[in-house]
């Protein structure tokens, strides 16, 4: 299958590209956390041997999922590297034709078939042809190739994730070619991800060509797999799942791993012109709410890592920390419990599945460190009470007393910090 070039003739070209790759990234790793939140226990009724199925295929996407994370890190660090800001703002779904090339649709979808076939799909390896999932038809055309003289930057289109890295890795050859490292990475190193702040050893942190390269190859044999040796990369991973879900279907028709979702918002995405699901039940959209604030919580945490300026190392431990706390004990179990609660009286026996909505204040960032987290701790006490205030509520899912005690930590922790400014 023939590929189109990817061309990056100046910085402006290949930070554009890690922009749409970092956005990329989120929603594909939004993707999989939200298929992972729909999928069935004991308690729904499947049998022990589909049980201990789902169980495994949860275990697997959920770390499929943190690699995806761990993707997302490595462009921030290559962004950093070459004098970007990294950002965490990316479009709400759908995206179905038009904002990534047009072959690259993404969507949220309960677990199953068609969330199978789409993940394959997407993570299939360079050249590989497979057709996308029933109801992924591109409608827009594919973008302008860009020709090496353009000055302006602009989208590109690429088939495959592969691809896009790979031209991504080929820039940042051709621009050391047309000048040097020196002038290339002008970041500053104290800015990357590390390992030992994030204490994720497989973290690269990007100082030069070599260690770009590395963590470009990284993401690549993560996803795809190394050269089409895909058995342990995603794809390969998927594709055993996929295996294993039509052995089961086949000795019962009826196994259906996932609860009845849908991707349902708490207002209507401003930057999607098609009507979405509204959560209309007041104990749901309650819950829809506060989950929204602690995704976002969780983003403002980590934008303020990537863009920190006068903390410590350990400040900076706190802000990683405090993200990760966050995702675990907050947005991680409210997400689950989401799908358990129904959406209202316009889609009858739907439960409603977390969108991962983004709202424009999710990209506001204040450069001083003293306001940055006195608006970190302002939020954080508010997901804390908003947290308090729902466990007190009739019909309140299990675990939100937990997830606000979470949170008033995080937000004492916090508040110490900011007072010694």
């Amino acid at each position: 299958m023939t590929e189109p070039r990817i061309v990056v003739a100046s910085r402006e070209h290949l930070w554009w590209l890690l922009i749409e790759a970092a956005e990329l990234e989120h929603m594909i790793m939004c993707q999989y956390l939200f298929a992972e939140f729909t999928m069935k226990t004991a308690d729904d009724g499947l049998t022990e041997e589909q049980s201990e199925a789902v169980e495994r295929w949860r275990k697997t996407i959920s770390g499929i999922a943190v690699e995806e994370m761990l993707h997302l890190a490595l462009v921030y660090n290559l962004l950093t590297a070459i004098g970007g800001a990294p950002p965490f703002h990316r479009p709400n779904f759908p995206q179905l034709s038009g904002y990534f090339p047009s072959r690259l649709q993404l969507d949220l979808m309960p677990f199953g078939e068609r969330a199978l076939r789409h993940f394959l799909y997407l993570e299939r390896p360079e050249g590989m042809e497979l057709q996308p999932a029933e109801g992924f038809v591109p409608t827009a055309p594919p973008r302008p190739q860009v020709v090496t003289g353009e000055i302006m930057p602009r989208g590109q289109e690429y088939t495959t994730v592969g691809q896009l890295y790979r031209g991504i890795a080929d820039g940042f050859r051709a621009l050391v070619e047309q000048t040097s490292e020196a002038e290339v990475f002008i970041g500053l190193p104290e800015a990357q991800a590390t390992p030992e702040r994030f204490h994720w050893p497989e973290l690269i942190a990007v100082t030069d060509l070599s260690s770009a390269l590395a963590a470009v190859e990284q993401i690549i044999e993560q996803g795809e797999g190394a050269r089409g040796d895909w058995r342990d990369a995603h794809y390969g991973r998927f594709l055993g799942i996929w295996e294993e879900f039509q052995k089961l279907r086949a000795a019962d028709p009826t196994f259906d791993p996932a609860r009845p979702v849908v991707p349902a918002f708490t207002r209507q995405p401003f930057d999607v012109a098609t009507p979405q699901t509204v959560i209309s039940d007041p104990l749901t959209a309650r819950v829809a709410e506060v989950l929204a604030l602690g995704y976002e919580v969780v983003l403002h945490l980590l934008l303020r890592f990537f863009t920190h300026t006068s903390e410590t190392e350990n400040q900076l431990g706190i802000l990683v920390g405090s993200a990760i706390d966050l995702m675990v004990s907050v947005v991680r179990p409210l997400g689950i419990a989401l799908t358990t609660l129904p959406v209202g009286p316009s889609h009858p026996g739907a439960t409603a599945g977390f969108p991962f909505e983004m709202s424009y204040v999710m990209t506001n960032a204040v450069p001083a460190r003293r306001p940055a987290w006195t608006v970190l701790h302002e939020r954080i006490a508010l997901l804390a009470s908003s947290c308090a205030e729902l466990a007190s509520s009739d019909g309140a899912p299990a675990g939100v007393r937990e997830a606000g005690e979470k949170a008033a930590a995080v937000a004492a922790e916090l508040d110490a910090e900011r007072q010694g400014f």
